[in-house]
């Protein structure tokens, strides 16, 4: 909030944060409204049996940012809202205006980096809040307490209680057993194949056995996972030659005594893109494989570096880049290396 204050007009904007959702689905059962205690679907906080309507409530935990913010808009004469621009800041939108059920217009601003340039965009492009943005947030949200609410006490009965389940948690388990499973009952293949270490005055090439008398060594795409042996359609010796140990140290005792020559020469040009921007899942893979941080620290760390300025929104599977972006990199590179090395 303080870093898109900075970026405003002087002209009576007021920033206030909601910290997120201000209202959610009952987390207990003493947050059920009294009138609804009794009802079969109270648990859940869904109305199953009426369309799935989900019933809302302020948790107290909340009720005194809602206090504030509707102190603060006691004297404005807009609302605009500038939640993230993902299906739970659309919901955050969406929640705010029907708690504080303001007096004033409602306009939606949204942004892809918090920099004086899109703040003004913003600005000058508001626009309603989607209601399917928020349709789609509250689906998902009855879908994680439905099935959250619905398995989790089947694990407490059967396997340790404390346990919970969950719309996607539960699928990634099924997946990594199955992953497990396959492991499990793998039957390693054994096959050899050799490389070797070419130099000619200093130049040095690493060379690789394919064929012997024209007939192809076997690799590890040749073998059936669960049996270890060849592939049905392949014959040994015909189609593929397996390679045992005492063959393969032969070859490499007799291979060094042979005369090499380059039967071919290919040239081509190869042309290397940089990496794609990050992506939320690139991103956390990346910073746990070279900085070994979890997902929870890498998110938290790029939360603060975006209301910071410093990057754009992390949550998102588009590599895009910001118009702003490219100009601000191709001064850079034209600056530090000369124009020769932009791209046109």
């Amino acid at each position: 909030a303080q870093t898109i204050r900075a970026f405003l007009p002087n002209n009576g904007f007021r920033v206030e944060a909601s910290m997120g959702h201000i209202r959610d689905l009952p987390a207990s059962a003493d947050q059920i409204p009294s009138e609804y205690e009794d009802e079969d679907w109270a648990r859940l906080g869904v109305k199953v049996t009426n369309g799935f309507e989900p019933l809302y409530i302020v948790p107290p935990e909340k009720r005194d940012v809602v206090r504030d913010l509707r102190k603060a808009l006691a004297d404005a004469d807009a609302l605009y809202i500038a939640t993230d621009e993902d299906r739970e800041g659309e919901s955050i939108g969406w929640h705010l205006v029907n708690v504080l059920e303001p007096n004033v217009p409602v306009e939606r601003m949204v942004f892809h980096e918090i920099t004086q340039d899109a703040i003004q965009q913003a600005l000058d492009d508001t626009r309603d809040i989607d209601e399917h943005l928020v349709e789609a947030q509250q689906t998902r949200r009855i879908l994680d307490r439905l099935v959250g609410y619905s398995i989790s006490p089947l694990l407490w009965r059967k396997i340790k209680p404390k346990l919970s389940a969950g719309r996607v948690q539960s699928v990634a388990v099924r997946l990594l057993v199955h992953r497990e499973t396959e492991r499990i009952t793998f039957v390693p293949a054994t096959y050899w194949d050799l490389e070797a270490q070419l130099a000619k005055k200093g130049t040095g090439v690493e060379a690789e056995m394919t064929h012997l008398n024209e007939v192809r060594l076997a690799s590890g795409k040749d073998f059936d996972e669960d049996t270890g042996r060849l592939k049905a359609s392949l014959t040994e010796g015909e189609d593929v030659v397996l390679l045992d140990e005492d063959q393969a140290t032969a070859l490499a005792e007799q291979l060094p005594e042979t005369t090499w020559q380059t039967a071919d020469i290919k040239t081509r040009t190869r042309t290397k893109s940089p990496f794609a921007p990050f992506i939320t899942s690139t991103l956390q893979q990346e910073a746990n494989r070279k900085l070994n941080l979890s997902s929870s620290r890498t998110m938290s760390i790029a939360q603060s570096l975006y209301e910071n300025g410093y990057i754009t929104y992390m949550r998102t599977d588009s590599t895009n880049l910001s118009e702003e972006a490219v100009k601000g990199a191709r001064r850079t590179v034209a600056q530090r290396y000369g124009d020769d090395y932009l791209s046109d």
